[in-house]
């Protein structure tokens, strides 16, 4: 079968589609990647040694525009809009049958196909690397920094195996599902920052990213009617509390901060998740307006076929742009120099360029598959054994990186000390699992 044109399936389209989720899908993504390749700043050291610094940290004025362009909430929103249209979807076309597992493949393969891809290959290359005795200067900067964007995979994940039990508290309480959320994750800073309790605010990774992905749910069945109040609300609450609690002004990790709002998440970085989604849905009427263009909602359609693709390559393409500016033997400026800035457009350009070349080779990996046979009952929980396996190994690997592999580095998750080949290895069973439960009624017929 041949794979349909942008252009066709720009065309097919039905009218019932909420293209300006889209349109906000795309558009954060790309914000993020170009958010990364403009905070990135890396100098030499003497003997061929590299440094990767924020550029938020050498300009700390700076943090502040991290209030408009930390927008990593806004996709987490969009995908609570698209889980819940696609687990109702799913339920209706097979009311009786184990529909778990077959959301879950469906959601996931455009997600792990490509990481899974990305994985293999920049494991290769680690082992390439340290077999030959390298691993120095930017690439082994590569090595410990590429695996880092893996977090919002693994969140990702977590976000769609919790669809259905969170889909279902908000079918019942609508609104106070959210504000339950809300709650938890308030409680968990107070035991945190006011009672000193170790370890508990790891449990806001799970509060405050549910608490936008509930959102979501709430958008698609249209019980946002006043963003405005939203997103008054949610700035006021950031805030105040930046501006008197224990919070930092970024809304995105600073090295060497004793505390972050992002890594854990905290209850600001949840304000600034409402003051986002406020002003997109206050922007939702000239948004939809301009995706009703032909010509823009195929923009948009393409951009949707190979953002995934994008983003996991884009951390690889600006570290090569510096590894060759250092191989021709180019000095890199101080960042935040005149000659940095006056270098941002040319490097932004460069990385542009090689991310596009390696989206041409693995773009192919992001095209969904055809649509299987709906598993019968008692998939579900191989389904969830699966996609828990996925998330852990790829959060995991965020934390790991490729460095190390041959000499066994770990990094503690959930307090369990874990090899970056363990985190591969939980991966690939996690991703097989949640493909034979998917595919169980065709094995069972």
């Amino acid at each position: 079968m041949t794979t349909p044109t942008v252009r066709a399936l720009a065309e097919r389209t039905p009218d019932t589609r909420d293209r300006y989720v889209d349109l906000l899908r795309v558009a954060s993504l790309a914000t993020v990647v170009a958010g990364h390749w403009l905070m990135a700043a890396v100098t030499a050291t003497g003997g061929g040694g590299v440094v990767v610094t924020n550029l938020l940290a050498v300009v700390p004025a700076l943090q502040m525009l991290t209030w408009l362009l930390q927008v990593m909430p806004v996709f987490f929103f969009v995908g609570g809009f698209s889980h819940e249209l696609s687990y109702r979807s799913a339920a209706r076309r097979h009311p009786r049958r184990a529909v778990y597992a077959a959301f879950l493949r469906g959601r996931l393969q455009r997600l792990l196909r490509p990481t899974l891809v990305f994985v293999l290959v920049w494991g290769a290359l680690a082992l390439g690397v340290q077999v030959l005795g390298g691993g120095g200067g930017v690439t082994g900067v590569a090595l410990r920094l590429v695996a880092q964007p893996l977090w919002f995979i693994g969140v990702y994940l977590a976000m769609a195996a919790f669809t259905p039990p969170l889909l279902k508290l908000h079918e019942r309480h609508g609104w106070a599902a959210f504000a339950g959320l809300v709650a938890a994750a308030a409680a968990t800073d107070v035991l945190r920052f006011a009672l000193a309790v170790p370890f508990v605010e790891f449990l806001n990774f799970a509060f405050v990213w549910l608490a936008v992905h509930q959102l979501g749910f709430l958008r698609a069945d249209g019980m946002i009617r006043r963003p405005a109040v939203l997103a008054a609300a949610g700035l006021a609450g950031a805030a105040l509390l930046v501006a008197f609690g224990p919070y930092p002004l970024s809304m995105v990790g600073m090295p060497g901060e004793r505390v972050s709002n992002m890594a854990p998440p905290t209850l600001a970085l949840l304000c600034h998740g409402l003051w986002l989604v406020g002003a997109v849905e206050l922007l939702r009427g000239p948004g939809a307006r301009l995706t009703a263009r032909a010509r823009v909602w195929r923009t948009v359609v393409a951009a949707n076929g190979i953002a995934m693709t994008a983003f996991l390559w884009h951390l690889t393409a600006l570290l090569a742009v510096y590894g060759a500016a250092l191989a021709a033997g180019l000095a890199l400026p101080a960042p935040a120099s005149a000659a940095w800035w006056a270098g941002v457009p040319v490097r932004l350009a460069a990385a542009a360029v090689l991310t596009a070349l390696l989206v041409a080779v693995f773009r192919r990996f992001e095209r969904p598959a055809p649509a299987g046979p709906v598993p019968p009952p008692g998939t579900g929980p191989v389904a969830a054994a699966g996609v828990t396996l996925c998330l852990l190994g790829v959060l995991a690997l965020s934390m790991t990186g490729f460095g190390g592999l041959l000499e066994g580095r770990t990094a503690l998750l959930l307090g369990v000390p874990v090899t970056a080949p363990a985190a591969v290895a939980m991966t690939l069973a996690g991703w097989l699992l949640v493909e034979a439960a998917g595919r169980g009624g065709a094995t069972r017929r």
